[in-house]
């Protein structure tokens, strides 16, 4: 039995995940929780945020996001991807940082404006 606090809603369920039998949720409000409980049992991902370098602009940082859920397990070894990356002003909102990081299929994207300084 694995045990999660559900992140889905703001209500917070507790839920219990039994591995043994079809991993079937319990202590949940809504479906949301039995689609969450049993992604995080069987596979739990990450939407991963960060920051990244840029040269030129009228700041030295710029937000990122995942454009979706990556492995868990894959986060640390993401971040380190992430580090790595130095872009150049002018950056807007939607660009791409990082196409397929770590071969997941997500890119990094951009989620703040720098302007040329």
């Amino acid at each position: 039995m694995k045990n999660f606090i559900c992140i889905m809603c703001p209500k917070g369920c507790h839920l219990s995940v039994d591995e043994n039998n079809d991993y079937q949720v319990c202590g949940y409000s809504c479906n949301k929780g039995v689609k969450y409980g049993k992604a995080e049992a069987t596979n739990p991902i990450r939407v991963v945020t960060s920051t990244v370098r840029v040269s030129g602009g009228k700041t030295h940082l710029c937000s990122v996001k995942t454009a979706d859920g990556i492995p868990k397990k894959a986060v640390l070894e993401a971040m380190k991807e992430i580090n790595k990356v130095a872009l150049k002003a002018p950056v807007k909102i939607g660009d791409i940082a990082v196409k397929n990081l770590l071969e997941t299929g997500v890119d990094v994207i951009v989620t703040s404006d720098v302007q040329i300084s």
